[in-house]
């Protein structure tokens, strides 16, 4: 009987792909990691049809040709989309070939008949929507931040006044940075607090939506971690810093408290529901623990990072993304 056979989906330099692929290897299985970026001047899609239908996918790279029917798992890491070939030069002739190239991989790896992690790309992406987020956790029982996502100045204005000033923005979207090609740098922009300031410049979202919520007061901060059925729970201590204190992300460890946090059956269920509403085998819920006990939905990342989770409080969540993996091999 053949190895099980894992196919990751990631760009270079990834450590969680690189941690997983160790830890499958010590279980016996074999991994293959292909980045999309790769296709098509590095590699050969081979798809191949008889009059009565599909009769081989195979993956042509510079290590070999991989038997897409063969594999027992994919799972859809953090790939860059397709480049077009070097030597093309005409841009919009490099624009066209990509985006064929896109159209290509992307629904090849929508149909092969293995295990997929978190899931299908048209499924993860779609279960990113913040908006709808919001709405299915509210139906599942779990308490939100009171919300607004509009383009007009004066909605803001109102609802800003309605809670006495202490509301935050985030993106609609799920990438919180642009790259900024003219300067060369990254722009990152995550949960903000809205000051008088910015107020000044509401006119401007005439030009691109924006949520707002009114701010959710903290005792804890948790990143929920679901895999398959199981779900691990890290606490963060985020108020012990003044860079924190508003958003996580940015991190400061050296002074925030990290740990396991025990989540009531209920808040812990409700976790597993959105995971599975959503269509998704994995999925990072950030909650919040209010001063007076309330757990605060935010919002769910499909596909979010984790292994500083385990680093900072040494819950297994990546020997359960190969248990994932590896179901029913």
């Amino acid at each position: 009987m053949s190895p099980p056979h894992v196919l990751i989906l990631t760009r270079d330099n990834d450590p969680h792909a690189e941690h997983v692929g160790k830890l499958l290897a010590g279980r016996g299985a074999r991994t293959t990691v292909f980045d999309n970026r790769d296709y098509p001047a590095r590699a050969c899609a081979e798809l191949a049809y008889t009059s009565r239908g599909l009769s081989r996918r195979l993956l042509h790279t510079g290590s070999g040709t991989l038997d897409l029917d063969a594999l027992t798992a994919l799972w859809w890491r953090r790939p860059l989309p397709p480049e077009a070939h070097p030597e093309i030069t005409d841009p919009s002739v490099a624009a066209y070939t990509a985006q064929e190239s896109a159209t290509l991989i992307t629904d090849l790896w929508e149909h092969l008949p293995c295990r997929t992690v978190p899931a299908r790309e048209s499924v993860f992406r779609r279960a990113a929507h913040k908006p709808s987020q919001l709405v299915l956790a509210a139906e599942l029982g779990f308490e939100i931040p009171e919300t607004l996502i509009t383009t007009r100045a004066d909605d803001l204005w109102d609802f800003y006044n309605r809670h006495d000033g202490q509301v935050v923005t985030k993106l609609v979207g799920g990438t919180p940075w642009v790259e900024d090609l003219a300067a060369g740098h990254t722009v990152v922009r995550k949960c903000e607090l809205v000051s008088a300031r910015d107020l000044a410049y509401a006119d401007a979202l005439r030009f691109c939506p924006v949520i707002a919520q009114r701010y959710v007061p903290k005792r804890l901060e948790l990143r929920v971690t679901v895999v398959g059925r199981r779900v691990f729970a890290a606490e963060i201590h985020s108020q012990e810093s003044n860079r924190s204190k508003v958003d996580w992300r940015w991190y400061d460890t050296r002074v925030t408290p990290y740990g396991v946090h025990r989540l009531p059956d209920e808040v812990a269920g409700r976790c597993l529901a959105m995971t599975e509403r959503l269509g998704l085998s994995y999925g990072a819920v950030d909650l919040v623990l209010t001063p007076d006990g309330r757990y605060v939905f935010l919002e769910i990342n499909p596909n979010g990072q984790w292994l500083w989770v385990e680093e900072l409080t040494g819950l297994p969540i990546s020997e359960a993304v190969c248990d994932l993996l590896l179901e029913g091999v």
